[in-house]
């Protein structure tokens, strides 16, 4: 998250083309019982919606998706990106949610405290839920014609950025009706990282200008890596929002050059 966790013309393409918790004393054993057991509670008089909205002290807003269980989705209310995180057990029965770099980016705590970390207070901001909200989901499309605009307005992006061709190629991509808005959504989180990327000084520009090519592909989990002067991005559909790389993951390719 570039802004808010620390946190990227031509074109080829062939396509087939946004825990609910319940009152108890027990405390949880593990982390499977605190996500998905009896002992999936949050306090004795404390019910979250598995979908709420929330806003930290400084201000920030977000909505946090826990209806997934281990796997939970978040969006800050001024960015379009959804980022996958993965619980884990932490400190006195805590959870720890990670995106997919590795970085804590929230607390759970047994009893329904909230705490987000950000680059700017690295020690946490406690967050206050506001309200049930709908479950988070990529924008949907649908249809190769459609996935192919999205592709080439997401290579242009990225090719303003650099100021020279980056090929978007997706004719191995193998998508699947049904899957188009999470190959949607890896072409728009790349040419975020690329656009990013681009805009860190010199530096910068020179990581996204070593890029010539973008091939995205399925496979069985989410990967980017940079090959050469290519950077391959691999998005699994079955995996959700999990199933394709965030925009750090991305440009943390790009900057391996």
């Amino acid at each position: 998250m570039f802004s808010r966790v620390r946190v990227v013309s031509g074109a080829c393409f062939g396509l087939a083309l946004c825990c609910h918790a319940s009152a108890s004393a027990a405390e949880p054993a593990s982390l499977r019982d605190f996500l998905f057991g009896p002992a999936a509670k949050l306090g004795a008089d404390i019910s979250l919606p598995a979908v709420a909205r929330y806003e930290s002290e400084r201000g920030e807003g977000f909505v946090l998706d826990r209806s997934g269980g281990r796997r939970a989705v978040l969006k800050f209310d001024d960015s379009g990106e959804l980022w996958a995180l993965t619980a884990s057990p932490g400190p006195r029965g805590d959870v720890i949610y990670r995106n997919d770099v590795g970085e804590a980016v929230l607390r759970a705590t047994r009893l329904g405290g909230l705490t987000l970390f950000t680059p700017d207070v690295p020690a946490g901001t406690a967050a206050a839920p506001l309200g049930a909200v709908q479950s988070l989901r990529p924008a949907q499309i649908y249809g190769p014609e459609a996935l192919f605009q999205v592709l080439l307005q997401a290579e242009a992006r990225a090719n303003r950025a650099v100021q020279h061709i980056i090929v978007f190629d997706a004719a191995d991509a193998n998508v699947s009706p049904g899957s188009e808005p999470l190959f949607a959504d890896a072409f728009i989180l790349t040419a975020d990282a690329i656009v990013h990327v681009s805009g860190r000084g010199p530096p910068g520009h020179a990581a996204a200008s070593h890029v010539v090519k973008v091939r995205f592909v399925q496979g069985p989990g989410a990967a980017a890596v940079l090959v050469g002067r290519m950077v391959q991005i691999t998005v699994a559909p079955d995996m959700g929002v999990a199933g394709r790389p965030s925009s750090e993951r991305i440009a943390a390719a790009i900057w391996r050059h």
